[in-house]
């Protein structure tokens, strides 16, 4: 009996799986239609899972092609996944002016994560001439438009008075808008301030939650802090 169950379990997870390669197919094969017939959005779709080999096999050129159609078609979502391409040089010759300029086409165009990728180039001086005040407008600006990674990096300019006046009470408010928005670095970080009393009433119990907040975001320095304060 039992190996009578076994085969069917095997059967149904072998009907289960088939079941879900056709869909992806299916899916796959809507998508190419749709991006052949101009829907920007969905050639950059496409092309993050041909980067990222989700239900296809990894093929960088054909990413690249995708989002620059995307791209060339107005959405700026795909401009900023090509800057990435040209930043990290997948299927592309690595070119850091090519990457900020499709940075700043993506940003201009609204997208939060484009303002972001590019305010990093500004601060390692990549693609152009370094300068922190540019970094801090465009994280702002990356912020203001939800990407919370922005907002945990500009806490950490406020921190380190890097193109801003050093200021620890925007520390902290930048960090805590960082880890609401599931960022575990920033989770992390507002755990310090409220460990440490910096720009924040000392406060161990927020500092755990905050902790705790990060290791389940998988940080795993978050874990160690959490698991140090639990046992106070």
């Amino acid at each position: 009996m039992k190996k009578l169950l076994l085969t069917v379990w095997l059967l149904t997870g072998l009907t289960m799986s088939l079941n879900a390669e056709e869909n992806i197919q299916k899916e796959l094969k809507l998508a190419t239609q749709l991006c052949d017939a101009g829907v920007a959005s969905v050639c950059s779709n496409l092309g993050l899972m041909y980067e990222k080999a989700q239900g296809v096999k990894q093929d960088y050129f054909k990413a690249v092609k995708l989002y620059t159609k995307s791209c060339n078609g107005g959405d700026a979502n795909g401009c900023s996944n090509l800057g990435l391409m040209y930043d990290n040089g997948k299927g592309v010759k690595q070119d850091d002016f090519k990457a900020v300029k499709l940075y700043t086409k993506s940003c201009d165009s609204g997208y939060a994560k484009g303002c972001s990728n590019l305010g990093f180039m500004y601060i390692m001086g990549k693609g152009v001439k370094q300068d922190d005040f540019k970094a801090v407008k465009l994280y702002t600006k990356a912020c203001d438009g939800g990407d919370a990674m922005s907002c945990s990096n500009l806490g950490v300019m406020y921190h380190d008075g890097k193109g801003v006046k050093q200021d620890y009470l925007k520390t902290a408010e930048f960090l805590i808008k960082a880890c609401d928005g599931g960022n575990a670095n920033g989770c992390f970080n507002a755990g310090t301030m409220y460990k440490s009393g910096q720009g924040v009433k000392q406060s161990n119990t927020k500092a755990k939650a905050l902790f705790g907040k990060a290791c389940d975001a998988g940080d795993a320095e978050g874990c160690k802090n959490y698991a140090f304060l639990n046992k106070q």
